[in-house]
């Protein structure tokens, strides 16, 4: 009976081994096909993810996205561009108003523009640019950020109460190299799956949290 019992606990964790292999496995392909994908609906505003700046100047992961809903915008995606992102300690600007500042020194009209200064990572900037759309009315959104993020992205957009879909950059230190893009798929696989286990975000990637 020992031996039996024994034999069935080992199949059982086996299971379970592979049951949680087979789903980080078909995590980390979703995240790959989703950042291969390319949503440009017509939207009430594109919505750019912040990340890290330097004294108002966004670093070269944000000039990507940034520049990348530029394109959107001149397409005709969408009427405005909302930047979303707070300030760390001793910073002068929120990255949201770096962000801000870039696009209307690029010639997006101020009035196109708004920047939500909050959100440390990015479930809570999805709930805070939620509530923005809810005050004015809007519902859908086209997400800007890194391909590798854009997956969770969309689920906590969507999760907040917007409709939403992504055009990830294809440019910047994020797609550079095939090692860079690895290791952001492995640490999106588990951050998504962290989020969807209990509804939690994670910080420590540059402007991915």
């Amino acid at each position: 009976m020992g031996v039996r019992i024994g034999n069935l606990l080992n199949r059982v964790a086996g299971a379970a081994v592979l049951a949680t292999m087979l789903l980080v496995l078909s995590t980390g392909l979703a995240i790959w096909w989703n950042a291969r994908q390319d949503s440009r609906p017509a939207s009430d505003a594109i919505v750019v993810l912040g990340t890290a700046q330097y004294n108002g100047v966004p670093s070269s992961i944000f000039e990507a996205r940034l520049e990348h809903a530029i394109a959107l915008y001149e397409a005709g995606v969408a009427p405005r561009i909302v930047t979303v992102g707070g300030r760390a300690d001793g910073d002068q600007f929120s990255e949201a108003e770096a962000g801000r500042r870039y696009l209307a020194g690029s010639g997006v009209p101020e009035d196109a523009l708004l920047a939500v200064e909050e959100g440390v990572d990015t479930l809570e900037s999805m709930r805070v640019v939620a509530a923005a759309f809810d005050e004015r009315g809007w519902r859908s959104a086209v997400l800007v950020t890194d391909p590798w993020h854009a997956m969770r992205a969309e689920r906590m957009a969507e999760d907040s109460g917007m409709e939403a879909e992504s055009s990830p950059t294809r440019q910047g230190p994020a797609v550079q190299t095939r090692g860079t893009q690895f290791r952001y798929i492995l640490r999106e696989t588990a951050a998504y799956l962290l989020y969807r286990v209990t509804g939690e975000s994670v910080a420590g990637a540059p402007g991915i949290g």
